[in-house]
């Protein structure tokens, strides 16, 4: 099911409504699904049939992605501002501490979300805040230059490059290890997205001060990261595994950063191992 949801969240002008567009499929115990910053929840489309078949799966555009609107004037695209709205989503959706998965960005959401203990379980897929200087700078530049190719491109050229494997692999290798198994029409959808994502720019200025500090205790944690990730070098996950010393980290060999169309079965796998 696909849908959207407005809700009151406080700010500091005062409470303001927020409206998040979301699908919702599969019964079970509730798993909430993040995507990275510019990208849109069809990222999981890969890996919600297996997941649907055991949770009750929602995955959500963040605010300023995919069909979800930006933030209100006053609430600032920030980590404890992204926080608080989707502990208000949940709220709003009577889901009662679901077990949260993110991908890049969506994964250091969801580990901040566990350090309110509102959460069942944590599977993070190659999180964002375990860098050091070098690689944030690294990656913001990786994803400006992303944006700003996706911005320039009309859609009839988009759908040009789509069609062939070798196109598909220029628009989308810096994800995906494997960006021919990716369909032209989903690469054509990504593109658009992360050329009209309106929360992107200052998704992205808030996060050069962000590392995450803060070990997890009692909530159960996987961070799992693709062995060819090129945006966040999988040396980070080793890094996870020192802040947060309870932690699963898992490997995942041949995929991305952006791994769950380059292998949705190992993918789910873990996303259903972790939310146990």
């Amino acid at each position: 099911m696909s849908a959207s949801v407005s809700f009151k969240v406080a700010s500091p002008r005062g409470e303001q409504s927020v409206t998040l567009s979301y699908t919702r499929r599969g019964s079970g115990e509730p798993l909430l699904l993040l995507h990275g910053i510019g990208h849109h929840r069809q990222a999981w489309e890969p890996v919600i049939p297996a997941l649907a078949a055991e949770r009750d799966v929602i995955a959500v555009d963040l605010p300023g992605c995919g069909e979800s609107p930006a933030l209100p004037d006053g609430m600032a695209h920030d980590l404890p501002t992204m926080s608080t709205v989707l502990t208000a989503l949940c709220e709003a959706l009577e889901i009662e501490r679901p077990h949260v998965a993110g991908n890049s960005l969506g994964g250091l959401l969801a580990l901040d979300l566990a350090r309110t203990q509102r959460v069942r379980s944590v599977t993070a897929l190659s999180p964002a805040g375990f860098w050091n200087d070098a690689e944030r700078r690294y990656a913001f530049t990786v994803l400006a230059t992303m944006r700003q190719i996706a911005r320039r491109m009309p859609p009839p050229l988009v759908e040009r490059l789509a069609r062939p494997a070798l196109g598909r692999t220029l628009l989308t290798s810096t994800i995906y290890a494997r960006p021919g198994r990716r369909s032209p029409e989903a690469v054509v959808a990504e593109t658009l997205a992360l050329a009209r994502a309106q929360g992107f720019s200052e998704t992205l200025r808030s996060g050069r001060t962000v590392r995450f500090t803060h070990d997890i205790v009692g909530t159960p944690v996987t961070v799992a990261w693709g062995n060819r990730d090129r945006l966040l070098i999988p040396r980070q996950g080793v890094r996870a595994k020192g802040v947060i010393p309870g932690a699963r980290l898992v490997r995942l060999p041949g995929c991305g950063h952006v791994p769950m169309n380059d292998d949705p079965a190992l993918v789910a796998r873990v996303l259903l191992d972790g939310s146990r």
